[in-house]
């Protein structure tokens, strides 16, 4: 369904549950050192990933998971995309969903330096997922070093990136409807404000 905000147009694409990778994929991953990682924003796009990783991540997704005490927020400012980009703060009443990865280890480098490590964006944050059932432990997510005040709207490249990976990789719709309108209204206040830049 297709949602119409003012200047903005942004895409609801339909769900889609990844499959279980074959056998013979399972014995290679098996081989070699993997981690997991928990995507929150525009990695949980597999398509997207893939652009930066250099390769198909469809096959690493163990699936959908929940990050318990933290929260969203748009608290870095991306001079790359030019927009507001999505950080965790911890809340002991909130949750974040996401999507579960295990990767190889091979693609860690690729995967720090996409999330601006090593020029000091985001940094590594060991947490619990909760996922089909299970609690993976240590399980490497990216937050803000140096977190904005307030928030920054996303352009309408990211918020359909990240609604897309959302909805793609079956977040719960409730969920994924939450995020929408956190995204949509803190685009309307810099519409309604465009001098509402905080970085």
């Amino acid at each position: 369904m297709n949602k119409q905000a003012g200047r903005a147009h942004h895409i609801w694409v339909q769900p889609h549950h990844p499959t279980h990778p074959d056998s013979k994929l399972q014995q290679v991953q098996q081989k070699e050192p993997m981690f997991y990682y928990f995507a929150y924003g525009s990695c949980m796009c597999p398509v997207d990933l893939k652009r930066s990783l250099g390769e198909n991540t469809h096959q690493y997704i163990i699936g959908t998971g929940t990050l318990k005490s933290y929260r969203l927020g748009f608290y870095r400012y991306s001079t790359l995309r030019d927009c507001g980009v999505l950080d965790v703060v911890k809340d002991a009443k909130a949750s974040v969903s996401g999507v579960l990865y295990q990767l190889p280890w091979r693609l860690s480098d690729h995967l720090d330096k996409r999330e601006d490590v090593p020029q000091g964006g985001y940094r590594h944050e060991y947490v619990d997922i909760h996922c089909q059932g299970k609690v993976y432990e240590r399980v490497r997510t990216y937050v803000v070093v140096d977190k904005l005040s307030e928030e920054i709207a996303p352009n309408d490249w990211y918020f359909n990136i990240v609604l897309r990976g959302a909805v793609t990789c079956g977040l719960p719709e409730e969920y994924c409807w939450s995020l929408f309108n956190h995204m949509y209204k803190l685009q309307q206040q810099k519409i309604q404000n465009p001098k509402l830049r905080a970085y």
